[in-house]
């Protein structure tokens, strides 16, 4: 057990929290869990590669541990109404469908592995800055105008572009020929 990767399950232990804050109405706390989750994120990158405390573990935690984060603030938004229900929709649907493919091609015996695209990595920027906008937005009562819609089609668009980059690459992959062991994604 590596100091990076207990810094993540304790970002896993945050999800609970935060997701209790919006619900509770405690939104300034709210915020700041999720700023301190954020910085988590970071920290136990900047050690894992700094330090060489990479470890295998730690590169399924961590992707789950901001998975959990999103897609439960997404889903929270969306009951509470601070976002749009279809938002929170494609947001879950999309990761279904990733973690489908990978569950399915592993069933079949054609693993693929997930490498992050680029359109995935600015979509998840996006996501986060919506859900710290919204945060923001409710903890400190500021009035952003369009700011948030503006993000939200952004966010929109970028997660419905991930999710048909990530399913025409499964589909190739899936497509083609390949024996087990050979991986034509990586």
């Amino acid at each position: 057990m590596t100091i990076p990767n207990l810094i993540t399950i304790g970002r896993l232990f945050i999800v609970p929290l935060t997701i209790w804050l919006i619900v509770s109405g405690e939104h300034v706390l709210a915020f700041w869990a999720f700023i301190i989750a954020g910085v988590s994120d970071g920290v136990d990158g900047f050690i894992a590669r700094t330090f060489d405390q990479r470890s295998d573990l730690g590169a399924y935690l961590d992707p789950i541990a901001d998975k959990a984060l999103l897609v439960s603030i997404y889903v929270t938004f969306s009951i509470t109404g601070a976002l749009p229900v279809w938002l929170a929709i494609l947001v879950v649907s999309r990761d279904l469908l990733i973690v489908g493919g990978v569950v399915l091609s592993w069933m079949v015996d054609q693993p693929v592995a997930m490498r992050p695209r680029a359109i995935s990595k600015v979509n998840t920027v996006f996501q986060i800055v919506l859900a710290a906008v919204v945060l923001a937005d409710q903890a400190f009562a500021r009035a952003l105008g369009w700011l948030p819609d503006a993000l939200i089609v952004v966010v929109g668009l970028l997660t419905l572009g991930s999710a048909i980059v990530y399913a025409v690459d499964w589909v190739r992959h899936m497509s083609e020929d390949v024996p087990p062991s050979a991986d034509p994604l990586a």
